[in-house]
C-alpha cells in the first residue's frame, strides 16, 4: 500500500469572520485538488474583497503535500502566510486553500498580534468546516450461491462492510466497497467461508471520503 493512500481534507468551502482591535478578519477556505484551483480561488477572494487591506493565503496540494505556498500580501514578513500554512500542516490537511482577508481598523497589532490573528483566521474557519479522510477503496462484485447467502450476510454485517446493490439471478451478485488495504483479508475470508466457490471481481479502484480515520 502506498503511504499516501489516505489524507485529510475538507468538503466544499466555508467562511468565518471575527474582529481584533477594530480590524475585521475573514477566513475563506476551499477544497482544491490542484494548484490551479487554489490560485483561482485566491483570485476569487481578492475580487470579492478588493477593498480589503490584505488578502493573505496559504495552500497545500497533493496527497504527498509537496506543493506548499503562502503569501503575506503586504503584511510584515512572516506574520501571515507562514503562520497560516503552519495551522494547515498542524491539522494534517492537504488539497486545501485558505485566504484570510483583513480590513484594517486603525489599530496596529504588532508582529505577535498579527501572527495570532492570521493563525486564528485559519483555525476559526476550520472549526466550522466539514473535514474528511480520503481513502483508497475497491468496488467489488461478489457472486455466490443462494445457499451461502446467510453466512455471507452475517460476515458483511459483522465486518461493517458497505453494500451498494445486490441482484438475484441464477446466483446472488452483491456490489461492495472494500478498503484497498483490507481487500486481501476480505478475499481470503470469503474463500474460506464459501470453500472457494464464490467469485470476487474488482470492478474499479476509487477514492472515497470517510468522516473519521480508521
Amino acid at each position: 500500500m502506498n503511504k499516501f493512500d489516505e489524507y485529510r481534507t475538507i468538503i466544499g468551502d466555508n467562511t468565518a469572520s471575527f474582529e481584533v482591535k477594530k480590524s475585521t478578519f475573514i477566513g475563506s477556505i476551499k477544497a482544491c485538488k490542484t494548484e490551479e484551483q487554489a490560485i483561482e480561488f485566491i483570485e476569487e477572494i481578492r475580487k470579492e474583497h478588493r477593498q480589503a487591506t490584505h488578502n493573505c493565503y496559504a495552500y497545500i496540494i497533493g496527497p504527498d503535500k509537496l506543493t506548499q505556498r503562502y503569501s503575506d500580501d503586504g503584511e510584515p514578513q512572516g506574520t501571515a502566510g507562514i503562520p497560516m500554512l503552519e495551522v494547515l500542516k498542524k491539522e494534517d490537511l492537504t488539497n486545501i486553500c485558505v485566504v484570510v482577508t483583513r480590513y484594517y481598523g486603525g489599530v496596529k497589532l504588532g508582529a505577535s498580534g498579527l501572527i495570532r490573528a492570521y493563525s486564528k483566521g485559519v483555525s476559526h474557519v476550520l472549526e466550522s468546516s466539514d473535514d474528511v479522510w480520503m481513502r483508497n477503496y475497491r468496488k467489488i462484485d461478489l457472486s455466490l450461491e443462494y445457499t451461502l447467502l446467510g453466512k455471507i450476510d452475517n460476515y458483511l454485517i459483522n465486518e461493517g462492510i458497505h453494500e451498494i446493490t445486490r441482484d438475484y439471478t441464477d446466483k446472488v451478485s452483491i456490489s461492495l466497497y472494500i478498503a484497498s488495504r483490507e481487500f486481501e483479508k476480505f478475499n481470503k475470508d470469503i474463500q474460506e467461508l464459501t470453500s472457494a466457490t464464490a467469485e470476487v471481481s474488482v470492478i474499479e479502484d476509487l477514492l472515497l471520503a470517510e468522516r473519521e480515520r480508521k
